[in-house]
């Protein structure tokens, strides 16, 4: 019986050394996935870097696109008006035209023909690229948003509020004015 108690103690410290030898191997497992795991994830101070990096790629991004843009704007704005002075230069040539031949010619009556001619060009010119005069006509009511009132005089009952006299023609471009109609307002009597 000793003989088997004595084997059967052996066998306990074979299983149990077994046993340790496989938890052991379990346990440096863990720590090996542990460790993979650790190496595979980024530590704060990889994101801190990563984020910087991104900040700053972003920022000079930024940057350039301003800098390219405020260009543009600047190179427009130069440019803006020049397809405009492309369109007056032949009538600013009619105009010297016009006043050449006004000091060799006495008749009045061809010298305003051609005055209207070089005007209705100029008003062609300014109409293709959107300026367009406001129509105002006496007895119109009066409208702060595209006249203003340079005087009041009195008027009859019916004109109190209206316009009375177009004094200086008003001028919008695409919807927007460009200048306001002076006008004069009737006044209560």
């Amino acid at each position: 019986m000793k003989e088997t108690k004595e084997k059967v103690n052996k066998e306990q410290e074979v299983t149990e050394e077994q046993g340790a030898k496989v938890e052991n191997e379990n346990v440096q497992e863990e720590e090996v996935k542990e460790e993979s795991e650790k190496s595979s994830e980024p530590t704060l101070e990889d994101q801190l870097s990563e984020a910087k990096d991104k900040y700053l790629r972003l920022y000079s991004e930024f940057e350039n696109f301003r800098r390219r843009t405020s260009k543009e704007k600047l190179d427009l704005i130069s440019t803006a008006n020049k397809d405009l002075m492309a369109d007056l230069i032949p009538v600013l040539d009619d105009f010297e035209r016009a006043m050449t031949a006004s000091e060799a010619s006495e008749d009045v009556k061809a010298l305003r023909e051609g005055m209207e001619l070089i005007q209705n060009k100029l008003n062609k010119s300014l109409d293709n690229r959107g300026l367009k005069k406001m129509s105002i006509k006496k007895g119109d009511a009066f409208d702060d948003e595209f006249h203003e009132a340079i005087t009041q005089i009195p008027a009859e009952k019916k004109l109190e509020g209206k316009i009375v006299d177009v004094v200086e023609a008003g001028y919008t471009l695409g919807d927007a004015v460009v200048r306001f109609a002076k006008v004069v307002v009737g006044a209560k009597q």
